[in-house]
């Protein structure tokens, strides 16, 4: 049984990181960097997986989530700020680099982190969104919409709809999603189906029907949705971190796109690192599968390996073990001196001889 541990690490005076921790103290760290909405609870498969092996597994409620500080100051929530959080966190361990794995709004931090401090990176591993996109505002990602899916003239910003809304209307969304925070995630993490059509209708036309989810005045009810992704008690409790901060400022993470810009546009972004991407064949937002959104990636990252998975945007969620298998193989092939053990057991291969 692995033992999960809750830490907390103080940092700019004021702001706190809480981050759960299992596994040796002194095994090849990896850090779990969660998106929006998410917690470090929500890594709880990953954890356990990596720390039963040897890592030491550690996942942060994100600033804006959880036990974490959570204020309504949108300049908490700009990627420089965040990075800042992500350096306190890494020096919390004794640690000066570390395997870094995200997904999400996570996977932009983990890709501000390489580009603003690529030697704390031992290897990139992004889940959903690619490296070099979301993390550089709008023209990260927005010049590789599909355009015959989207054409500009009638959906100007793509499947990316919802976050010129947050940026137009962040108020009255918020007040819409905490209007039922339990019912919006369950209907959130709901198993993904096999897409009939590439194109996203909800987050394409947020705008144009006046709201989430075709203008609905609230979130659908617990009742109305189907047994969620994440395990029962995985999920119980991700619902209470949400009900205890809000999505307020979990949130503001979208209200930074000419300032991420700004700060990481400054860098080139090339990494030589171990990087591994890990596409979502069912997702039809983070599209990486018929748009040219991982184009960027592949341009900047001179050692990169791409996996593809069978699920919907929650892929860690949906197929824990397949992805935790991709990342541990990735790990033996191309970082083999962080696999726990490596120095200490002694490997030795006796070849037979004819």
């Amino acid at each position: 049984m692995v033992a999960i541990t809750d830490h907390n690490v103080v940092y700019a005076d004021d702001k706190k990181i809480h981050y759960l921790a299992a596994g040796p103290v002194n095994g090849p760290l990896v850090l779990f960097i969660h998106g929006w909405p998410g917690t470090a609870i929500t890594w709880k498969a990953q954890i356990e997986s990596f720390a039963s092996v040897g890592f030491r597994a550690i996942a942060p409620d994100m600033p804006g989530y959880g036990q974490s500080t959570a204020r309504r100051v949108a300049d908490d929530y700009c990627q420089e700020a965040i990075v800042e959080g992500m350096m306190a966190l890494l020096a919390d361990t004794g640690r000066d680099a570390a395997i870094w794995v995200g997904h999400d709004w996570g996977a932009g931090v983990t890709s501000s982190v390489a580009t603003q401090h690529p030697e704390v990176v031992k290897a990139l591993v992004n889940l959903s969104v690619p490296f070099h996109t979301i993390e550089r505002g709008w023209q990260g990602f927005l010049p590789f919409v599909n355009r015959d899916l989207y054409p500009a003239d009638e959906y100007e910003f793509g499947q990316w709809d919802y976050m010129k809304n947050w940026e137009e209307n962040f108020e009255k969304t918020v007040e819409w999603f905490d209007s039922d925070i339990a019912g919006y995630c369950k209907a959130s993490l709901q198993p993904a189906k096999a897409p009939t059509s590439r194109f996203a209708q909800v987050t394409a036309s947020v705008r144009k029907a006046g709201g989430w989810l075709g203008g609905m005045p609230k979130p659908p009810s617990v009742d109305m949705t189907g047994p969620p992704v994440l395990p029962a008690d995985v999920f119980d409790s991700f619902v209470q971190d949400m009900q205890r901060t809000g999505f307020w400022p979990g949130s503001a993470y979208y209200l930074h796109h000419a300032r991420n810009a700004e700060y990481n546009g400054k860098r080139d972004g090339k990494l030589d690192q171990p990087v591994l991407f890990i596409h979502d064949a069912r997702d039809v937002v983070c599209d990486t599968i018929t748009s040219r959104l991982a184009d960027p990636m592949r341009e900047a990252c001179s050692n990169l390996t791409e996996v593809t998975i069978d699920a919907g945007h929650f892929a860690q969620y949906e197929k824990p073990e397949e992805v935790q298998a991709a990342i541990f193989r990735f790990i033996v092939e191309e970082l083999p001196s962080e696999w726990p053990g490596f120095w200490t057991a002694g490997y030795t291969k006796k070849k037979s001889v004819l």
